[in-house]
């Protein structure tokens, strides 16, 4: 919470730190495009009259001073203001100390520490914090909010006043009205949001197909036959009827495109999109979109409520509806308007309610079958792949009964792809040579590790296509994954390859192998010579069940308690290292054979028990 002084029943308030590097970022660099506070505003107005429309079917006394709910904005050229209105739910003063004053979202640091590290301009923060009411500092010299809860007297109403510099007043104040009114002071720059035309234009753009009236005040004509000066009147200035209800042939890829980017508060176009309406037993309309670009934590913030709107005959009931969509499909967006659900559905009875089921499956095959559409064009599935392909394979593990529609939906690189390029399975399979059994694959900590991987050398050397998995998530996914197709995986870094070819081994070389199992044996389970290696001298290798080496590493080092599993050492005699060890005096082979064994664990993208260490033999022996 925020440090706080009170003078004469005004409150001063510090904001929170994080609040203060964000306008700090907002005001000096975050935005190019200024306009977009003005669709933040409308945004949150329209979100509050959402609340309160779904809160009056409980009580329908919130609606009484005035059921017709509308987002108003007037301007005041001479005093270069802008006000924002809105007759929705309103906040009482703790609501906008903890909605204002703080930003409580789990990352929010971490975030702002990056976006100190790269081009501001780059990162899009509004629609990834919920903060759009911190963007009219863009254009701000001064902000007061002034807001009434619906369920509160015109005496409890609050008024919130800052200047964006670090701290903030509260003041109780009479209301009238319930909701919220924010009232902006326009700096010199930006005197052009107190221009009719501008401001008109600008909502049309954003916020067109808001569901509810956006009103500004029009002076309309003089008649020819009086001399009064006509009074100006409230005109609706965008189209409030929810364009997912509109039959799609009157639709244009434009009204869509605006339609999204005012759902979403994204900048960007939407990547595609697809608009059903169902009827029969079931009758509901979804309009889904696949998004150009993920928010910064879409692949490890897999606990954050996001997902669908869910509307019932329009009533909007509740934003991210994760019931809607499993997580791995997180990235989605849209709505889904229902004609059979109670219109006073609760959380829980959304949980256990059979249709809500049905609805989610058929959203589900939707989503699949539009990403199977955009799969056709390439180009377009890899800008879609390089933003949400990791996520997608989630699927695999967490939705049985849909594993082979998203398997058919991943994309990998492959020994056989060109730079930048990727395969999917059903190609991969295609490719494979007469009787060839096996999807061939390797796992790595990133892409370049898996491409470089030691163990890839006897499979390039035999012409035969392995998979490139460089996502953290892949070993996880493949341990839960056995066969595609009629097809078992099978990683290049697990079990022995091609036993039945083992060369018997010379005398020299048993006691070679001897020696280095000795060095090695609190590091290694086993020393034995490689079939896989053609030019590396050595290389880590786990049994055929047992989780691979980097995944090993990366849980250690996030302090997860895992039962330790030694890796074998696998050796290439016909290498001019392993050579000179054996022909070492005691000491050079110690060097050397602890050299073979750290060389092998740095391939595997790990780290280095004594890395000083590591450094003193290598002086040693070059010296």
């Amino acid at each position: 919470m925020s440090d706080s002084t009170t003078t004469n029943q005004t409150e001063q308030h510090t904001f929170q730190a994080e609040v203060q590097q964000l306008l700090h970022l907002m005001v000096h660099s975050l935005y190019s495009n200024r306009e977009i506070f003005l669709r933040e505003l409308v945004s949150n107005a329209a979100d509050a009259c959402d609340k309160l429309r779904f809160q009056a079917l409980s009580n329908d006394s919130l609606l009484a001073e005035d059921s017709e709910l509308r987002i108003r904005i007037e301007l005041d050229n001479d005093n270069k203001t802008i006000t924002v209105s809105d007759n929705g739910i309103g906040m009482s003063r703790d609501e906008v100390i903890e909605n204002i004053g703080t930003i409580a979202r789990s990352g929010t640091r971490q975030f702002l520490k990056n976006l100190e590290q790269k081009d501001a301009d780059q990162a899009q923060l509004i629609g990834q914090f919920g903060v759009g009411f911190y963007s009219s500092f863009i254009v701000a010299e001064q902000v007061i909010l002034e807001t009434r809860r619906a369920d509160q007297s015109a005496g409890q109403a609050t008024r919130w006043t800052s200047d964006g510099s670090g701290e903030y007043t509260l003041e109780v104040i009479e209301r009238e009205q319930r909701g919220t009114s924010v009232i902006i002071k326009l700096k010199q720059d930006a005197d052009e949001f107190a221009q009719d035309y501008r401001v008109r234009s600008t909502v049309q753009r954003y916020s067109g197909h808001i569901g509810f009236p956006v009103q500004m005040l029009q002076t309309p004509p003089q008649q020819e036959d009086s001399d009064e000066q006509p009074l100006p009147e409230w005109q609706t200035i965008n189209d409030t009827t929810a364009l997912w209800t509109k039959p799609k042939q009157e639709l244009s890829n434009e009204d869509y495109q605006g339609f999204y980017q005012s759902l979403t508060h994204d900048h960007r176009p939407a990547l595609t999109w697809a608009h059903n309406k169902v009827e029969g037993t079931q009758s509901y309309t979804s309009l889904l979109y696949i998004p150009e670009q993920a928010p910064f934590d879409m692949a490890f913030n897999r606990d954050e409520r996001t997902g669908l709107k869910l509307y019932v005959q329009r009533v909007f009931i509740m934003d991210a509806a994760e019931q809607l969509l499993p997580r791995y499909l997180r990235f989605m967006r849209g709505v889904v308007d229902s004609s059979d659900l109670p219109l006073n559905v609760s959380r829980e009875i959304l949980q256990e309610n059979e249709l809500l089921g049905k609805i989610k499956s058929a959203v589900v095959k939707r989503s699949l079958d539009m990403l199977k559409k955009t799969g056709k064009d390439q180009e377009q599935y890899l800008k879609f792949w390089e933003q949400f392909g990791t996520v997608l394979k989630e699927g695999i593990v967490e939705d049985f009964s849909n594993r082979d529609a998203v398997a058919g939906l991943l994309r990998f690189p492959s020994t056989k792809t060109k730079d930048g390029e990727l395969t999917s399975l059903a190609e991969y399979i295609e490719r494979m040579p007469e009787g060839q059994e096996q999807i061939w694959y390797v796992t790595a900590d990133n892409p370049k590790a898996a491409a470089g991987s030691p163990h890839l050398e006897w499979f390039r050397e035999q012409d035969i296509e392995v998979l490139l998995m460089g996502d953290r998530i892949d070993e996880w996914v493949m341990g839960h994954w056995h066969e595609y197709e009629g097809k078992s995986f099978k990683s290049i870094a697990k079990g022995e390859l091609n036993e039945d070819q083992k060369a018997e081994l010379s005398e020299d070389d048993q006691k070679l192998i001897e020696r280095l199992q000795e060095l090695l044996k609190d590091k290694v389970q086993e020393v034995r010579t490689s079939n896989r290696l053609t030019s590396s001298a050595a290389c880590l290798v786990v049994d055929e069940h047992a989780m691979a080496m980097h995944m090993q590493m990366m849980l250690q080092q996030a302090g997860q308690d895992i039962p330790v599993s030694l890796p074998h050492l696998e050796i290439n005699l016909n290498h001019s290292l392993v050579k000179r060890i054996a022909g070492a005096g005691d000491e050079e082979f110690a060097d050397l054979g602890m050299l073979l064994h750290e060389q092998a664990v740095l391939s595997e993208g790990g780290q280095l028990d004594n890395p000083a260490e590591f450094v003193q033999r290598v002086n040693r022996l070059i010296g």
